[in-house]
């Protein structure tokens, strides 16, 4: 969210000190990330302590705060675990936010600052640990499991029909409907395409593990000091590891390196692993489908925004870039198809 939400900082403020015990002196927004139901700040207390605050708007699942507990409580350094509350919970309610507080650490996404050799290593090493990691049900439960849904493909099919009837005023909206009228039979293409991937796994799905979902390298956060930390676990699920998987190599790992570099350093890490293409293929281009759909969401469903609306256009013109995720996307369907 590059806008700051309606909230006052004193509702913020007092929900702090009363579920956290904490005397705050100074509580700051930061216009940071793509997601307009996340809000963070950075807070300094009366003790001059730093800590990282985050807003979640809408659903809540505790995993989301309980799985990165565990794994941190395993001994996972890479691991930013959330601070518990005085009610003994790792989150505070804030109506209508979730309010999750953390340690702050001083750093860059992977996007601003490239991970090294040893890193990618590392994050190998650290994502294997947490694929082979077995969770108490208890922490798990209420963790959604993939079924492979029709939705973000069925979004942007409406967006796309509605563009051709809709005129638009705001200059966002007018922007983002050429610009998809000139990819709308490649997107119309693409969604076929992974429609019939996706009749394909429902016939005979992969294994499932706990995946992450989003680890691409805006989630990746590298801190002065060299070190790295996976964040935002919001979007765990069941599914297979190829979910995860996808991101290395797919062209959202940050800059610097070649996809090829990103999966040889990456497995050195992880271990050898049977891939299979049309897994990979699905997930990269379902992954283009939901970026699609949601930025035409924020950009058609409302005026609301601002900064956030021209970022939003930004991101849905960056997948058809050359040598992009679209592309990648093709050469793994490639692969899968053998043409």
């Amino acid at each position: 969210m590059l806008e700051k939400p309606e909230i006052q900082d004193e509702e913020i403020i007092a929900c702090l000190e009363n579920q956290y015990g904490l005397r705050v002196e100074r509580i700051v927004f930061l216009p940071l990330g793509a997601d307009l139901n996340t809000a963070v700040y950075r807070l300094l207390t009366n003790d001059q302590m730093l800590y990282f605050v985050k807003l979640r708007r809408g659903d809540f699942n505790r995993a989301a705060v309980a799985v990165p507990k565990y794994l941190s409580d395993l001994g996972i350094e890479q691991i930013i675990p959330p601070i518990v509350a005085q009610s003994g919970e790792l989150w505070a309610r804030l109506a209508p936010f979730t309010l999750i507080l953390y340690p702050y650490v001083r750093g860059g996404n992977g996007f601003e600052r490239n991970l090294s050799d040893r890193q990618w290593v590392e994050f190998g090493t650290t994502l294997k640990r947490f694929h082979s990691t077995e969770f108490p049900a208890a922490i798990t439960r209420g963790i959604p499991r993939e079924d492979f849904s029709p939705h973000w493909r069925d979004t942007v099919k409406t967006f796309l029909a509605r563009i051709m009837e809709e005129t638009f005023d705001d200059p966002v909206a007018v922007q983002t409907a050429a610009f998809l009228k000139s990819k709308s039979a490649e997107t119309r293409a693409l969604a076929e395409r992974t429609e019939h991937l996706a009749g394909r796994l429902r016939k005979q799905p992969p294994e499932f593990i706990l995946c992450h979902a989003d680890i691409h390298a805006w989630n990746i956060l590298i801190d002065e000091q060299d070190d790295f930390y996976i964040i935002d676990w919001d979007t765990l699920i069941f599914a297979p590891k190829e979910r995860d998987l996808m991101f290395v190599g797919g062209g959202l790992g940050g800059r610097g390196r070649s996809p090829q570099d990103e999966e040889t350093l990456f497995y050195q890490g992880y271990g050898p692993t049977q891939l299979d293409p049309a897994v990979l293929a699905y997930y990269r281009y379902e992954r283009i489908l939901e970026d699609i759909a949601v930025f035409c969401e924020q950009i058609f469903s409302s005026d609301a925004g601002g900064e956030d609306r021209k970022q939003a256009l930004e991101y849905l013109e960056s997948n058809f870039l050359p040598n992009g995720v679209l592309e990648i996307a093709r050469q793994t369907d490639s692969l899968a198809t053998g043409k």
